[in-house]
């Protein structure tokens, strides 16, 4: 494998690792699909354990020998840069904790239909834009037994840098797609899939997250929203239950983050 040392910031072989545009690196190969960045040796492995396909690697001179060898090796022929700690800050624009980035390419999405056909647990998160709470509802998601998540189109990219580095790699096997259409029609899709909907939301008509209708469903779609406005109106309508999580008194909610990883315990268990 080349080992190429860094002495010109400006080669365009390092673009990918320059760019803080991730919607750019999204359509890197246009119309092919783009790339994205996983950081540290731990994500990096999880994402070629689960077939993604690496492009290069940038790493820190040490990390060579080191922590990142075992990578090295894996990746046969892929140019791997490297230089000190205080060059590939300047080059990324942060300190790169972990010693070691890896461009990768992406790969197509599953359909709707294919990553729910056997699952008897999932989540769908709405308009969620937040990269870390997308990573964090994902990392909760694979822990606590919800076997695939959904996105509404608005929502933020799992494979952005910020959400696969708070997921710990959980994004690579949890199965994940986008779903689209607007709440009412969405909602309607995972009905005639068979799944029981519930809406997590603060509303007067609901259910605690406990209640036996939800555990003992066949299949049922937990779907959470943004933090401030939460679910849409048309979303918690169309839905078959408004479920809460019981709070102490002083406390109304948790943040999304949190409360998927109190409710997907509940209904998976």
């Amino acid at each position: 494998m080349p080992i190429i040392e860094i002495n010109d910031l400006t080669l365009p072989e390092l673009i990918p690792y320059v760019s803080s545009n991730e919607i750019q690196l999204k359509r890197y190969f246009e119309p092919d699909l783009g790339i994205f960045i996983a950081e540290s040796p731990k994500v990096i492995r999880l994402a070629l354990k689960h077939g993604y396909e690496p492009i290069s690697l940038l790493a820190e001179r040490k990390y060579i020998e080191g922590q990142g060898r075992d990578i090295i090796d894996i990746c046969a022929d892929i140019p791997v840069y490297t230089a000190d700690s205080s060059v590939l800050t300047e080059l990324t624009g942060f300190k790169l904790t972990q010693g070691i980035l890896c461009a990768m390419r992406r790969k197509p999405l599953s359909t709707v239909e294919e990553i729910c056909r056997n699952a008897r647990r999932i989540a769908v998160l709405e308009d969620v834009m937040n990269q870390t709470n997308i990573g964090a509802v994902i990392r909760s998601a694979a822990a606590l037994g919800i076997e695939a998540v959904l996105l509404t189109e608005p929502s933020s990219d799992p494979l952005y840098r910020r959400a696969i580095r708070v997921s710990m790699g959980t994004v690579f096997s949890m199965p994940w797609t986008y779903i689209s259409g607007n709440s009412p029609e969405y909602v309607a899709q995972l009905k005639d899939m068979g799944f029981t909907t519930a809406a997590m939301a603060l509303h007067s008509n609901t259910v605690d997250i406990d209640n036996p209708a939800l555990k003992n469903a066949k299949k049922l779609a937990l779907i959470l929203g943004t933090e401030g406005e939460g679910l849409k109106d048309s979303t918690i309508e169309a839905c078959d239950y408004t479920v809460k999580i019981p709070m102490a008194e002083g406390v109304d909610s948790l943040n999304v983050a949190a409360a998927s990883a109190v409710a997907f315990w509940e209904i998976s268990h």
